[in-house]
Parts: C-alpha cells; sequence; structure tokens
C-alpha cells in the first residue's frame, strides 16, 4: 500500500469561489482515476507551517500509484489546474513498516 499525501497554498484566497471551485474539480477528477482509494481533502490547521489544505489518497501498490500519476486526466489536472493555482506544496508518499 501506498498512502500519497500532499499539503497546498493556492493563489486564492482559503474560502474564494475559486478555492471552492478547485477543491470541487480535483475531488471529482482525481477521485475517477481507478485505483484511487481513501481520498481525503483536509484542511491544514497546525500553526507549525502555513499551508492551507492537503490531499491524502492511497494505493493499493506501486503499479496502481504509476498508472494514477500517468493517467491523462491527472496529467490534465497538474498541467491545468495544479500548475497556474497551487502557490506551493510538499509531497509525502508513505508505505507501511512493516515492522512494529
Amino acid at each position: 500500500m501506498i498512502r500519497h499525501t500532499v499539503v497546498f497554498t493556492l493563489k486564492h484566497a482559503p474560502h474564494s469561489l475559486e478555492a471552492k471551485r478547485f477543491l470541487h474539480d480535483a475531488k471529482k477528477i482525481l477521485t475517477a482515476i481507478k485505483g484511487v482509494t481513501h481520498f481525503e481533502q483536509l484542511r491544514q490547521v497546525s500553526p507549525k507551517n502555513d499551508y492551507q489544505f492537503g490531499f491524502s489518497m492511497e494505493f493499493a501498490d506501486q503499479a496502481a500509484y504509476t498508472r494514477y500519476n500517468e493517467h491523462p486526466d491527472h496529467v490534465a489536472f497538474v498541467r491545468d489546474r495544479w500548475v497556474p493555482e497551487v502557490e506551493k506544496f510538499l509531497e509525502i508518499d508513505y508505505v507501511p513498516l512493516g515492522f512494529g
């Protein structure tokens, strides 16, 4: 299992119509890609960083994650929405440790 996470800040104000539209479209587009499970959209609240939002999703294995990354809808979302509308981000992918 791979848990793909990203925290990010939009160029839009957090409660703006543009931010809401971005989040709505992201959920609609990304969850429609086969292999995406446990998709969550999150509001970042820690005072330790200044990111606004987070996405978290899981994939059964590396092959499913690779298919997601290379899927034409994901590629188009990154190109047409993510790059122009996201100010900054940090992506972290996790796999279970397998012990403990």
